[in-house]
């Protein structure tokens, strides 16, 4: 979800993807959909084990041409998350 701080209207979805075998999703956003702003990750969690049925992670984009990877390790008890390469 992005962040439509400009107009008042809160959060838009601009992307929804299912996580492969490995926990991946290849690319969630092509070409030029990414643009400089605030988005949300909000990962639905299956585990029987998870303490949280749901974590949302909040990032900036500044420079729409890097390339951004949020991975996300999660525990039965917590979790971490980090901007990888």
């Amino acid at each position: 979800m992005k962040l439509e701080a400009a107009s008042g209207k809160g959060w838009s979805e601009v992307a929804r993807d299912v996580t492969d075998d490995n926990g991946r999703i290849g690319q969630l956003l092509s070409g030029d959909a990414l643009n400089a702003g605030t988005y949300r990750l909000t990962f639905s969690i299956e585990a029987e084990d998870s303490f949280y049925p749901e974590i949302t992670v909040q990032f900036r984009v500044r420079d729409p041409k890097s390339h951004y990877h949020v991975p996300l390790l999660l525990s039965p008890y917590g979790y971490t998350t980090y901007r990888g390469s």
